[in-house]
């Protein structure tokens, strides 16, 4: 049974999450604030953890960001009432995977949920090469590393999970539509500015003019492509 930790201070809006993720089989703990969920974060491990931006005692913003300096790896689901794209930056730079605006609707929320599960699951299944190399840029599949010039890239779960879905379609274009599908699993471009900025984000960390990129190219109202 997958366990997801939610960290949350509305109670009756905690209320309703923990009972539909356990309708549908999740087994689920609730916290309060961000002091007290970030220790049960880093003692339970849990599978998933959804994290509300503003809490009490330690926001969000803090939480995630000692979360990945302790190196916990749990994917992370941001409830935001915040729908300014630089809260959203800010978040997938210290490591958020994927987010949701309040109000959110239910069933948008329980299939973000289920693709994470599904994407954290995939990441751990054998692939065919161990790695890859494109300019100073190394990708190490077997440990899930990146390094760039000799040092570690630090990239968040789906960062990684858009570069190879990019770099395994040997030059071929990716559409938003087939890049939201792929790597976060919904079925339609729902917030498809989500693919944009992850992939502005990979230009900063791996490519040497982020503004005039050699690796990761746009290509005019069909999506990206993947230059090695």
């Amino acid at each position: 049974m997958k366990r997801i930790l939610v960290v949350e201070d509305n109670p009756d809006l905690a209320f309703g999450l923990r009972n539909n993720l356990e309708i549908e089989g999740y087994q689920v703990e609730v916290r309060g604030d961000g002091a007290s969920g970030l220790a049960r974060a880093l003692e339970w491990a849990p599978d998933l953890l959804v994290l509300d931006l503003m809490l009490p005692e330690m926001d969000g913003y803090r939480v995630l960001h000692e979360l990945r300096r302790e190196g916990a790896a749990v994917p992370v689901l941001i409830l935001t009432a915040k729908g300014d794209e630089t809260d959203k930056v800010r978040g997938f730079r210290l490591g958020a995977d994927d987010y949701v605006t309040k109000p959110f609707g239910l069933l948008e929320l329980l299939a973000r949920v289920e693709a994470l599960l599904r994407r954290t699951a995939a990441g751990a299944a054998p692939v065919a090469a161990a790695r890859d190399r494109f300019g100073s840029v190394e990708v190490d599949r077997d440990a899930r590393s990146v390094a760039r010039a000799g040092g570690s890239v630090q990239l968040t779960p789906k960062e990684y999970d858009l570069l190879l879905a990019l770099m395994d379609r040997g030059g071929k274009v990716a559409s938003r539509v087939e890049l939201m599908r792929e790597v976060w699993g919904h079925r339609a471009a729902i917030l498809s500015r989500t693919v944009d900025t992850h992939v502005a984000e990979l230009r900063r960390k791996l490519e040497d003019d982020p503004a005039h990129p050699r690796h990761i190219l746009t290509i005019r109202k069909a999506g990206y492509r993947f230059q090695g």
